[in-house]
């Protein structure tokens, strides 16, 4: 079965993270495809690149990126989103005439389009967080 996750909670404010990335392990574990994973709401700070974590406590950034690295599993950053909390790539921050990014580079900024689209394609759309 092929799945499609969204992401509509922050990391460590919210258990809908944590509760994504299990199901993505362990649908993967049962030899499924998770092909995208689609951030929106607060959801985006999932992806920036600057969250420093107490050395023990979970580091729920890097989690996602090794996961889409290993898995090849499409990491999607709200464009919208991501713009309203602060959020940018390089090619985003350039546009908007500021001086640094903030995207981890496993992540990538897109439309709802994708979000769409994860819905066509997949055999699931699974939700997390409001």
């Amino acid at each position: 079965m092929k799945f499609g996750i969204l992401v509509n909670e922050g990391p460590y404010t919210h258990q809908s993270s944590d509760s994504a990335f299990k199901f993505a392990q362990a649908a993967i574990a049962k030899g499924h495809e998770v092909t995208r994973v689609f951030f929106y709401h607060d959801g985006v700070n999932n992806a920036t690149r600057l969250t420093v974590p107490p050395v023990d406590d979970r580091h729920v950034v890097n989690r996602w990126a090794e996961l889409g690295e290993k898995h090849g599993v499409d990491l999607v950053v709200c464009i919208a989103a991501a713009q309203r909390r602060g959020l940018l790539d390089d090619n985003e921050a350039k546009r908007q005439g500021k001086d640094a990014n903030n995207i981890h580079p496993a992540f990538r900024i897109s439309g709802l389009g994708q979000l769409v689209e994860a819905g066509i394609q997949n055999d699931r759309l699974v939700t997390f967080g409001d």
